[in-house]
Formats: C-alpha cells, structure tokens, sequence
C-alpha cells in the first residue's frame, strides 16, 4: 500500500469508531477485509489511526471536521505534510480537497472530553495541560528484566543482538525503555526466554514499592494477565503468591508466562485464608492508559464513571477481609482521577477503621510513564 492509500484506509476505520465501533474491533474487521494489506500496512493504518484518536479534537479543527477524512488531513498538517501530496483522488487515494478543506481552521478544542476537564484539573492542577499534551503522544514500550534470569546488561545484550536497542530507567534497575525495534520483541530470545516482560514503568515502580514477606503469602486479588504477580514473584523468589480474577479467563495465559519467567504462581478460583499482602489492581477508567488506548477516553461517560466508583469501592471491602493482621493491602488504579483514587480510600477507611494509610504515590508521564496509582495501607 502507498502512504496515500494507507491514510485512506485510516480514514474508513476512524469512521467506523466515530460510529460508535471500538477501535480494535474496527482495525480488525478492516484487516480481514483487507487481505492485500501487508504486516507493515496494518501496522501503519493502526498507528494512523491512534495517532489521530489520541488528538481526536485538535485534529479535527485542523482538518475541518469531526470525520475520518478530517483527521487525516488535521495529522497530515500537524505532522507539516501537505495534504495534496495525498489527497488525489489516485490509486485508492483519498479524494483531493474542496475548498473548504484547503482553509485550516483554528484550534479552539481540547483533547480532553469537556465533562472530565474539571476532573482532569482537580488531580492533576497546574501540571494538567503539559499532562494532557502528553496523554497526544505515543507511549514509549517498557520491559522488565527479570532478574531470577538475568542481570539488566545480560537482558540489555541480548535484545541488542535480536535489534532491540534499551536504554535503563534512573528510577528503577531492572525497568528498560525500548528505544527501537519494539515490532521485534514478541519473537526476541530474551523475551521468549523470560528474561524479560513487557510492563510500563509505572506499574512497575509500584510492585517495587510494596512490602514483602520472606516466605509470606501474597494475594493479587485481580490478577488480570498476571504481570504484577510476575513482577512480585521475580522480587522475592520465597513468597506463595496467589492470583485471583473474578474472570479466570483473563488469567489462562499465566501458567505459561509463570514457567517461563521460573516461578510458582497458584491460580485460585476463591481466595483461602488471610495474607500478608494483598493487591487490588481494580478496573478503573483506564485515564492514565489513555495514549495506549485513546478511543477510551472518548467513550467514557459519566454513569460508567460512577458505576466504576462503585465496583472499585466493592472489591476494596472484599479483598480487605483476607488481609491478616499487620497485613498490608495495595489499592492501584490505571486512572488518574481523584473520585477512583484518593476519594475512595478515604470512603474505604472510614467505612474500615483499623486500616490506615501508609503512602500513597500518582505516577504521571512526567515523573514515570503511564498515569497509576497506589495506596498502601496497614491492617493495624
């Protein structure tokens, strides 16, 4: 496929979204009925396609109007392309520019959705435009090394030798960021290996944060994949850790990844006994992710907002009762809003009164990578 042609291609999926689709649902449907599309072109009309939601607002002040075609000729002016060279109407080109298009309009949006802008300003204050600014851009690629395998040059080496160049993180040994050939890692040895794994840096600054017990029993509540299971379990190799989801589906791939990361991870269906620690990594509105998944932030509406409020503050009460005495339990959103964040430890606590708070800590992509919370409190 041409550049020209493959705009056009983000064009038609964009318009699917705007209808209301999901955006992969919409990348996929687009692939299969695109057998001509090679790895590189998908790979290319999906990176259209994020590029123009996460600056979903702006861009279309640019290019005219709220539409896929609008999109494309708002990130073809933002990226300083003259969207003539593309637009020509010429094998599988989108068609050229009326007059209207060939005026750029002013920026007047933002590409925060109206309604969260109070919310956005509330958590993050005087950082929320430069934060916003940044929520517009791709989000880097983050691997852990996992050090029962591997110390972080071996790990940095060999992914070297597989085009995979990193460069550590001064926050954290062990976290590296992708600097290029992140299409390359899923077959790279040293992740097919276990010597590393994908996960953001900021998730991984909070499991390396968390207390740990020699030989202690350690429950990851909502388990999910499994990544922070992976990552405590790399930290203290002497723990029993135990991962739950209220869906077990999402776990099916964990004893895959555990063998291959060398450690014992017990799946349970429902959570026996008391635990030093505990992790609720709870769904949440994912506002922090939003560079990753930036078609979610335009979906998100305030009755969802509240009803995720509610589930974060159900499964809390539910994962306090296996904390043991002197247990300490970990509440982590994805989100940056205050109501899933601060506001509801303060209803959990006054609702649990022999929990207190130890720290808590909001990770920004101005201080880590994605958007994360954490809360850790002590069961007195």
């Amino acid at each position: 496929m041409t550049p020209s042609a493959r705009i056009g291609a983000a064009i038609d999926v964009l318009d699917r979204i705007l209808d209301g689709q999901a955006a992969e649902q919409a990348l996929l449907r687009w692939a299969r009925n695109s057998r001509y599309a090679g790895s590189k072109d998908r790979a290319a009309v999906r990176d259209l396609v994020y590029d123009a939601l996460r600056r979903r607002n702006t861009l279309a002040d640019r290019g005219g109007a709220l539409s896929g075609r609008g999109l494309m000729i708002g990130l073809c002016r933002e990226s300083g392309q003259d969207p003539d060279l593309h637009f020509t109407g010429e094998n599988y080109a989108p068609a050229p520019l009326n007059a209207h298009e060939r005026t750029e309009q002013k920026v007047t949006s933002s590409d925060i959705p109206d309604w969260l802008i109070p919310l956005w300003q509330e958590a993050l204050g005087p950082d929320s435009d430069v934060i916003a600014k940044e929520m517009g851009q791709r989000a880097p690629v983050w691997l852990r090394v996992n050090p029962l395998l591997a110390a972080v040059p071996e790990a940095r080496l060999m992914l070297e030798q597989d085009g995979i160049e990193t460069e550590t993180a001064p926050q954290l040994t062990g976290a590296l960021r992708v600097c290029s050939g992140k299409r390359r890692i899923g077959n790279s040895r040293a992740y097919r290996s276990g010597l590393v794994e994908l996960q953001d840096l900021s998730p991984q600054l909070a499991c390396a944060s968390l207390p740990l017990k020699k030989e202690g029993r350690v429950l990851d509540y909502c388990a999910g994949g499994g990544g922070k299971s992976l990552a405590l379990a790399g930290r203290q190799p002497g723990i029993r850790l135990f991962a739950h989801d209220a869906e077990p589906a999402r776990m099916a791939d964990l004893p895959k990844r555990a063998q291959r990361a060398g450690v014992r991870i017990e799946r349970v269906s429902m959570p026996v006994g008391k635990f030093d620690l505990v992790v609720a990594d709870v769904p949440c509105s994912g506002s922090g992710t939003w560079r990753r998944t930036p078609d979610a932030k335009w979906r998100l509406t305030s009755e969802r907002l509240q009803q995720l409020t509610e589930i974060q503050s159900e499964i809390l009460d539910k994962a306090a009762a296996f904390v043991a005495p002197g247990g300490h339990l970990a509440y982590m959103t994805c989100s940056l809003f205050e109501a899933e964040n601060k506001r509801n430890i303060e209803a959990f606590m006054s609702r649990h009164d022999r929990f207190a708070q130890i720290s808590s800590m909001l990770w920004t992509p101005l201080t880590a990578s994605d958007g994360f919370f954490l809360s850790l409190l002590i069961n007195n």
